[in-house]
């Protein structure tokens, strides 16, 4: 997911709930969301505390002794997001065992398929804040998406190179190092971690400063794939993220708390 510097941030649980789609897609590169109508009364409008109160559930809500929350291994969320990586171990699989001559990547994005801001997300009622965001990033630990660390690990240890490329700006490089490295990922040094850096963007990125979440993103898979790497799988919790090709397979995991175009 792009997150903190990449343009304006859409984070309408409304839009997502009901789910208003054109060609049978969330938008995102492609996947375009239609123009709601202006509702006419508010039974046309999804009441927002029941939202939260079904994506508690889906989550599997629990708070801790500081009143922290965390979703629960065994909630709808972790078997659907399990479902997806079995699937995608598999193809990784094929591709291992019958494709030993090239330089295999997957790539990663950070928030919300590496790391889950769940508790953010919660701590902020879903409004999104660069200065909070940044502080949290800097002074907690954001648990790992079920199971996508072990997914990594797996992957590195079986001829992949593990990419990762986030909307999170340059500044907290070293931060997400650490918090990926803390939750059990592959250790992302700096040629193998791609952050927005708005005030210097690489010569790779022809939008330069002006980059939407598709174009950063998929300029940067075509940049890994110019330094010799096939992009086998990319993963991402927003279609924007998986848009723009440069990848073999998408994997989209769920993502019900926000939408970023």
């Amino acid at each position: 997911m792009a997150r903190n510097t990449l343009n304006s941030r859409s984070r309408t649980l409304a839009t997502l709930a009901v789910g208003v789609v054109v060609g049978g897609a969330v938008a995102g590169g492609g996947f375009a969301v239609a123009d709601s109508p202006a509702p006419k009364t508010d039974r046309q409008i999804t009441n927002m505390t029941d939202e939260v109160t079904k994506i508690k559930a889906y989550y599997g809500d629990t708070v801790d002794a500081k009143g922290e929350h965390w979703a629960s291994p065994d909630s709808n969320y972790a078997v659907q997001v399990k479902g997806i990586e079995n699937k995608a171990q598999k193809y990784l699989e094929s591709k291992a065992a019958h494709e030993r001559g090239t330089r295999k990547a997957i790539v990663l994005d950070v928030d919300d398929t590496s790391l889950s801001t769940y508790n953010y997300e919660l701590e902020t009622t879903f409004v999104y804040n660069p200065a909070s965001n940044a502080q949290y990033i800097a002074t907690k630990t954001m648990p790992a998406v079920f199971g996508m660390n072990t997914l990594a690990t797996w992957a590195s240890k079986h001829g992949y190179t593990v990419f990762y490329v986030t909307g999170r700006p340059e500044t907290q490089r070293a931060a997400t190092a650490a918090n990926l490295t803390a939750v059990g990922f592959p250790a992302p040094d700096q040629p193998h971690m791609f952050l927005k850096n708005p005030e210097n963007p690489p010569s790779y990125l022809p939008c330069g400063k002006t980059c939407t979440v598709i174009q950063y993103k998929s300029a940067t898979r075509a940049h890994i794939e110019s330094l010799g790497y096939r992009i086998v799988a990319n993963f991402g919790d927003q279609y924007s993220d998986l848009s723009g090709g440069h990848a073999e397979r998408t994997y989209k995991l769920p993502n019900p708390m926000y939408y970023l175009p």
